[in-house]
């Protein structure tokens, strides 16, 4: 289980100098994120910002090689609205020597965009 207002440091640990890290079109921070503070501060703050307890819950994990597909659900409440969110995710990691060196996320959009509407 991860959470956006987890250890960042500790995230920043996990990512490759040059990782590229996709939030796909239609989530609120769409677009591709590179290197461990870009990441941490255009993904994991923002999403800490206008959530509260932004957090995966991991249930089944894929690896074919450096390739890791993490099947998830993601919970919140969104800050401005109050709104929850629990939507079904699909996380793709490339991995290489033990560091995450790509990222892209699945998700249902439409879900995340209802709850931040008042």
């Amino acid at each position: 289980m991860a959470s956006a207002a987890g250890d960042l440091e500790a995230l920043r640990a996990t990512l490759a100098p040059d990782v590229e890290w996709t939030e796909m079109a239609g989530f609120p921070l769409a677009g591709t994120y590179r290197t461990p503070d870009g990441v941490t501060a255009n993904v994991m703050e923002k999403l800490g910002q206008d959530w509260d307890g932004w957090t995966a819950h991991d249930d089944t994990y894929v690896v074919d090689g450096e390739n890791v597909v993490v099947l998830a659900r993601c919970t919140a409440a969104n800050k401005a609205t109050g709104k929850p969110v629990d939507v079904r995710v699909a996380h793709h990691f490339v991995v290489r020597g033990g560091l995450i060196v790509r990222f892209e996320r699945f998700a249902d959009t439409a879900l995340v965009r209802d709850a931040m509407r008042g």
